[in-house]
């Protein structure tokens, strides 16, 4: 299989060049068309691990980089939670100065490779291109490219640790290690403290190693990133459960002067609808984390998951695709999603959707589920639904989905995956009794520096937002870093 789809690529990339001679010829910077990223083919890579985005050459990317107006305002960066120079990044990549872009991407980014896979600049640095506001063009492919300049760092073998400062003795602590964490521990080692992050699985990395297959993010890419991050003087704890191994006061006793929480949302959330208890119905969590981090589709595994033939996943964000897509993978004959709203209020990233039809996945819109069915041995064999239609616009500008009376029908599942929302792990808040939290669980925190109500205790990411994208949680470790930061340096005896 993978011979199959190296051979293709191989074909594929001598096309891409062909094309670009064609492109670069007699054309105005902004009459260039936007690159289109090369994927594995989609029935060869619904049967594969592969990772499905292949990655520009380097023609593509040169190109694509001569698109940017390297603009005097450039607001592209303004869209970016974690501010990187983006005209910076991408004039280098054009001049072929691929190590100098991935030196630019590290002034501000700890994990630009994983970013440049995962996050939606299509919300974010993309929607605030010159292209895309004033000329309605299609923006900057922004995302292509910082991929595209992590990758060759990478793969060079030359890669760039960010300076940090003389270590100032000052330990501070971060529970938790997705993309929050690694931010702050990334920009605290940077101001030159002694950085220790505490996970609590055996693996670092979080929601990038658990929740995100590697079809859509390679571990090896995160791996990478977290030994940068040890270059810098960070050091990593897993199997550490703060607030049961040990506690904040605990970690006070040693030493530790600041703490930053940034766990996540790992608390599934359920429907609580008849037969959700059935033998074959998990959350998304459980599922994603038993087959990421677990090995579970592997045989003689000690914790296996159910490979069902036909599997319903109910939701319709990124994490709904990553679990559908799982499932073909695991060789479901029929993945489907269920989602209550339409396909163009779907939150999920577009290029997600589109890669899920792609590879076979039906989509059943406007339909929720009401009853789970099962057999005589309790399992999952049945699924009623009921068909909705869209009212008026909730409090977040969507439409509420309304069911439509005597619409219900059944549908033939024997796995269910529900993914209709994540909670914070209580675990931290019932271990501080004087930490204010929100009706919904999460953290509170003054929204400026994301401290908390206990002084030396700040946090961010999906513990504080209670489920966001990546790059949002990196600009909270971003933010809560510097917070600390002045917090440190003006309480320090």
């Amino acid at each position: 299989m993978a011979t199959n789809i190296e051979k293709l690529k191989q074909e594929r990339d001598a096309a891409w060049r062909d094309e670009i001679r064609k492109s670069k010829k007699n054309k105005e910077r902004t009459d260039i068309p936007r690159v289109h990223m090369p994927e594995a083919p989609a029935m060869e890579r619904r049967h594969s691990y592969v990772e499905v985005n292949s990655g520009l050459i380097t023609e593509q990317a040169v190109l694509e980089a001569s698109r940017c107006l390297d603009c005097p305002d450039p607001t592209c960066i303004s869209g970016c939670p974690v501010e990187i120079n983006i005209p910076k990044f991408i004039k280098n990549i054009e001049r072929g100065e691929f190590l100098e872009s991935a030196k630019v991407l590290k002034e501000t980014s700890t994990l630009p490779a994983v970013c440049g896979r995962v996050c939606p600049q299509e919300k974010q640095c993309e929607a605030s291109c010159f292209y895309q506001l004033k000329l309605k063009k299609e923006p900057v492919a922004i995302g292509y490219l910082e991929r595209f300049a992590a990758d060759y760092e990478q793969q060079s073998g030359q890669i760039s640790i960010p300076e940090v400062a003389q270590n100032n003795g000052v330990k501070v602590a971060v529970i938790g290690s997705g993309p929050a964490g690694l931010a702050f521990a990334g920009d605290m080692a940077k101001f030159g403290y002694k950085v220790h992050v505490f996970e609590a699985l055996h693996q670092i990395g979080g929601v990038l190693k658990y929740g995100i297959p590697e079809f859509r993010l390679p571990n090896r890419i995160v791996d990478v990133e977290i030994e940068s991050l040890q270059k810098m003087g960070v050091e990593f704890e897993n199997n550490f459960i703060v607030g049961k191994t040990a506690t904040i006061d605990d970690l006070r006793e040693e030493g530790f002067k600041g703490f930053f929480v940034g766990s996540g949302a790992g608390l599934p959330r359920f429907m609580n609808i008849p037969g959700e208890n059935l033998v074959g119905i998990l959350s998304s969590n459980e599922y994603l984390t038993r087959v990421n981090l677990m090995g579970a589709s592997q045989k003689g595994m000690d914790t296996p998951v159910v490979c069902g033939k036909n599997v319903a996943v109910i939701g319709g964000g990124n994490t709904a695709m990553d679990s559908v897509r799982t499932a073909l993978r695991l060789g479901a004959e029929k993945a489907m999603i269920i989602y209550r709203r339409s396909l163009e209020e779907m939150p999920a990233r577009v290029e997600e959707v589109k890669h899920a039809m792609e590879e076979g996945v039906e989509f059943l819109t406007l339909c929720n589920p009401v009853e789970y069915i099962g057999d005589s041995t309790g399992r999952v064999k049945q699924m009623r639904v009921q068909k909705m239609v869209l009212g008026e616009p909730d409090s977040s500008g969507r439409r509420s989905p309304v069911p439509l009376e005597g619409s219900e029908y059944l549908i033939d599942v024997d796995t269910v995956v529900v993914s209709v929302g994540v909670s914070p792990n209580p675990l931290i808040s019932q271990s501080l009794p004087n930490l204010k939290v929100s009706r919904w669980g999460t953290l509170e925190v003054n929204p400026d520096t994301l401290q908390t109500s206990i002084p030396d205790l700040f946090a961010g990411g999906d513990i504080v937002r209670g489920g966001a994208t990546v790059i949002l949680a990196m600009g909270d470790g971003r933010k809560a870093a510097a917070s600390m930061h002045d917090y440190l340096s003006n309480n320090q005896a």
